[in-house]
């Protein structure tokens, strides 16, 4: 069993920056990979990116490319999500999970927080 808990919302002006935690318990969670994932208003939920079980290898989504970085901690159990540059549509709940598989779907994801709202003002 793994428990994700995710922190470090907040409301931010555009173009401001954001730096999301998720913290992991359960003694197998070092060998999940770990994606985050949003959901706006109305709207279905969306890949961010994801990094695999040891960080060495990230995956993006386009919209946040080249401004957005996932990276973890494993001695700390943590990934984090940095996030510069923010935009109005980045506005969303983000929530972290954890899969067996690098993958951008939400559907094969085991575990997943309770989410922390990101919202970005114009």
């Amino acid at each position: 069993q793994v428990q994700l808990v995710e922190s470090g919302g907040g409301l931010v002006q555009a173009g401001g920056s954001l730096r999301l935690a998720c913290v992991a318990s359960g003694r197998t969670f070092s060998v999940y990979h770990t994606g985050w994932f949003r959901q706006a208003p109305g709207k279905e939920r969306e890949f961010v990116a994801v990094i695999n079980w040891d960080g060495g290898s990230t995956r993006y989504a386009d919209s946040v490319k080249d401004r957005f970085t996932i990276s973890r901690d494993i001695a700390k159990n943590t990934v984090y999500l940095q996030m510069n540059s923010l935009k109005p549509e980045d506005t969303a709940v983000y929530y972290c999970a954890a899969s067996l598989s690098i993958t951008d779907s939400f559907r094969r994801y085991d575990y997943w927080g309770q989410g922390t709202q990101v919202t970005v003002s114009s």
